[in-house]
């Protein structure tokens, strides 16, 4: 069974950072095409970033102030997030998939196959 971990949720001013970590599915990470999502209340989840194997690809509402990068040495996966705003505020989960699928805009947003239990990022106004 794959586990993924997240840390570095927290409480952050608007126009404020945080850097979410995500350790991956071990030894055979670099398989895997890892991505971040999130859920805000009364929401349903939302796809925020992901890198593949040679690209990675972002939802509108976060590119030009997030950055998903991945070391696969260490079997990491991060999301930068900077400038941060009230409506960014979510949990943020962690998926690996072996296989995911593009949607209409290219995007790697299908197909996660290991998800995991999520990070609390709150912005306040």
């Amino acid at each position: 069974q794959v586990q993924l971990v997240e840390s570095g949720g927290g409480l952050v001013q608007a126009g404020g950072s945080l850097r979410l970590s995500c350790a991956g599915p071990g030894r055979t990470f670099s398989r895997y095409a890892m991505a971040w999502f999130r859920q805000a209340p009364g929401k349903e989840r939302e796809f925020v970033a992901a890198s593949s194997w040679s690209d990675v690809y972002y939802a509108d509402s976060v590119k030009g102030r997030f950055a998903i990068s991945r070391d696969n040495g260490k079997n990491m996966v991060y999301l930068q997030m900077n400038s941060l705003k009230p409506d960014d505020t979510a949990v943020y989960y962690c998926a690996a998939g072996l296989a995911p699928r593009t949607d209409v805009s290219g995007r790697l947003s299908y197909g996660y196959d290991y998800w995991g239990q999520g990070t609390q990022v709150t912005v306040s106004s």
